[in-house]
């Protein structure tokens, strides 16, 4: 296929979207020449996607709906800064024909595929039925318009079912149901989502396969007619029907059935003149496959595919745009090793991945082997509640699967996140286990594998985290103290007392004592151990000490009473104890707390009332998310302290349950 060579270059871009996709496509526009718009909502002003733009508008507004789901506010920002073109990213408006026919005919160039093959295959029941046409296998599913009979649905349909949105993706909106009982609620609670998270609460039920793979086949295609696969990824480790892990290729995926869904995805784009960068999503169980939907945007695991076979995807977007055809063929591509994908979220594994928030107190990427970060995160950055909490991808490239694995593992291990609880160390017990790495990766892997949620550290680490934030603390006392600052710690006229530390960490406590010695050492006493602490140097949070003659350097950063360490095996946090009991501090018995950050969508309770075990009182919806508070126990509501639209913060009281007398 010939280059062709267009006069009529795009110039400048606005970018609807933000973190990490937004630096991502700001960083293929700027060495294409183009220059780059941002638009940002208020809790995202300070973030670096905005900084790294060529200029940036603000949107006015908090949530998804007041700011990137505006259309008006965004085409008005596209005409103030002088923009010809408009990428949407992934997730958003990206799926959205209305936006995309509004762009186009503003005289701007929509940097994605027709609004015509969006709406047909952008909405997901639109395209189940365009591929049963052309012959693909697809599922059993059916639209539910509000006021249907969802229970005669779901009963021709089958149980189990996914109650699903039919405009978006990225997991919203999307539930599993096991019986008719929990139907009712399944279908509230995902309309509710898809609204908030796409402006549409279209929803459809659809048969559900629990142990399948998730398996994508990435599609290009020009506005010559010319369309391309470039290979599969598998997506199949999720949480809550989000991916997690990705990869490319898949483990499972012959040379002769690669052939058979390229082919497929292929012909599902062609059927609709698919132009720009698309995704064709399967379910595949061994050789069989059926047809999941197809995503008509940029993916967030794009990277994977770019790892293994050299291109860039955003930059054919771009391309496409402008009028180019494909400067490749199909016979051009070909797979070079293996690439895998983590994406590190704003969410507590241990506490059934629920989203957290706060501020970054630091983020160092790894340094210990080649790895590339698509971040939408630095130091200084804050995590709110608003949107979804993916914080970076960290993308490996390697000869074989298993090395890309483990590398990826360690890179996360000696990445430094701290701040807010994210699902690191989850992600790094999933890639060194011996299911993941034997290619063992069906969707329901988390729960028939169940890899530990978190790290459990040795007492030996322990020990020394807390060794590396008595240091640090000290040596932060010795820079700030304005008198015998030339004198080392030690050189004394008479021998001083131990300082003496506690430390919780978890449900387990360290003691810790120190005494500074003549030799510029300090004596630490802790576990019936006595160690000698040599600090090496300390530069801005890192410091490097010999214990006992083993050298280890550690990153500390202090917030308040929390010091959040990371050695050499991981990352520590450890709470340092008050020196006297708080006498004030008490808990109430009852009391049930919000789990997440977020705003409480609806209540279904009210005090005085008497409620049983796992009746739902509240909903709360965090980072396009919804909780349910359940009672834990039968018993009487002493107190509703929230009502619908209240924002809570994480920890604060709900409501305080009493139980039932006699």
């Amino acid at each position: 296929m010939a280059d062709v060579i267009m006069s009529n270059f795009i110039k400048r871009i606005l970018i609807v979207n933000r973190g990490e996709i937004a630096r991502r496509i700001i960083r293929s526009a700027h060495n294409m020449g183009i220059s780059t718009v941002a638009v940002y909502a208020d809790g995202d002003a300070g973030e670096p996607f905005v900084g790294e733009a060529d200029q940036a508008i603000a949107l006015g507004g908090k949530s998804s709906l007041e700011t990137y789901l505006d259309q008006a506010k965004i085409l008005a920002a596209a005409s103030r800064t002088g923009a010809d073109a408009v990428h949407p990213g992934y997730g958003f408006l990206s799926e959205n024909m209305t936006f995309a026919n509004a762009v186009q005919k503003a005289g701007l160039i929509w940097i994605g595929p027709s609004a015509d093959a969006i709406t047909q295959m952008g909405d997901k029941l639109s395209s189940k039925r365009l591929m049963t046409d052309a012959g693909v296998p697809t599922l059993p599913s059916a639209e539910v318009p509000m006021g249907s009979d969802t229970a005669a649905l779901a009963a021709n349909i089958g149980y189990p079912l996914l109650v699903k949105a039919s405009a978006g993706g990225g997991g919203k909106g999307m539930r599993v149901v096991e019986s008719e009982s929990e139907l009712g609620e399944a279908v509230e609670g995902a309309r509710r989502e898809a609204r908030a998270a796409f402006g549409d609460d279209t929803i459809f039920l659809e048969r559900w396969l629990s142990t399948s793979r998730h398996v994508e086949i990435q599609v290009l295609g020009d506005t010559a007619g010319n369309v391309v696969h470039c290979f599969e990824r598998e997506c199949s480790v999720q949480r809550r029907h989000q991916k997690i892990i990705e990869e490319a290729p898949s483990p499972a995926v012959t040379s002769e059935l690669r052939k058979k869904m390229g082919a497929a995805a292929v012909a599902a784009a062609r059927a609709i003149g698919y132009t720009s960068a698309g995704t064709v999503e399967f379910l595949l169980d061994g050789e069989e496959f059926w047809f999941l939907e197809m995503n008509t945007r940029l993916q967030v695991e794009h990277p994977v595919t770019e790892e293994i076979t050299g291109l860039d995807l955003v930059r054919e977007q771009i391309l496409i745009a402008q009028g180019d055809s494909l400067s490749f063929t199909q016979e051009d591509l070909s797979i070079n090793g293996h690439a895998i994908e983590a994406r590190i979220y704003g969410e507590d594994p241990v506490n059934d991945f629920l989203p957290t928030s706060g501020p970054v107190l630091l983020f160092e990427r790894s340094e210990v082997a080649d790895a590339r970060f698509d971040s939408g995160i630095e130091t200084g950055s804050n995590v709110g509640i608003e949107f979804d909490p993916m914080l970076a991808k960290v993308i490996v490239h390697a000869p074989t699967r298993s090395e890309a694995s483990l590398r990826l593992a360690r890179v996360l291990e000696t990445t430094r996140i701290q701040g807010l609880i994210t699902n690191r160390d989850f992600l790094v017990n999933v890639l060194r286990n011996p299911s993941f790495l034997a290619g063992d990766t069906t969707t329901d892997f988390i729960e028939r594998v169940n890899p530990p949620r978190g790290r459990t550290p040795a007492r030996g680490e322990i020990i020394e985290a807390g060794i590396a934030a008595a240091m640090f603390a000290q040596s932060e006392r010795r820079a700030r103290s304005n008198t015998l600052k030339r004198i080392r710690s030690g050189w004394r006229n008479s021998i001083m007392p131990p300082e003496l530390i506690e430390y919780s960490i978890g449900d387990e406590e360290l003691t810790l004592e120190y005494q500074s010695q003549r030799n510029g050492s300090f004596l630490a006493m802790v576990d019936d151990q006595k160690l000698e602490v040599f600090v090496k140097s300390r530069e801005g949070q890192q410091i490097t000490m010999e214990i006992d003659g083993r050298l280890i350097t550690c990153t500390v950063t202090a917030d308040g009473d929390r010091w959040i360490t990371h050695g050499p095996a991981g990352q520590i946090e450890l709470t340092e104890l008050p020196r006297f009991p708080d006498l004030d501090r008490a808990g109430l018995t009852g009391g049930l707390t919000a789990p997440m950050p977020g705003n409480v969508v609806e209540t279904y309770v009210s005090s005085g009332e008497e409620v049983a075990q796992g009746q739902l009182l509240l909903v709360l919806e965090g980072m396009k998310m919804e909780h349910r508070i359940t009672a834990p126990n039968p018993g009487l509501i002493t107190d509703l302290l929230v009502g619908k639209g209240d924002q809570v913060a994480n920890g604060e009281l709900l409501v305080v349950l009493s139980e039932k007398n006699g």
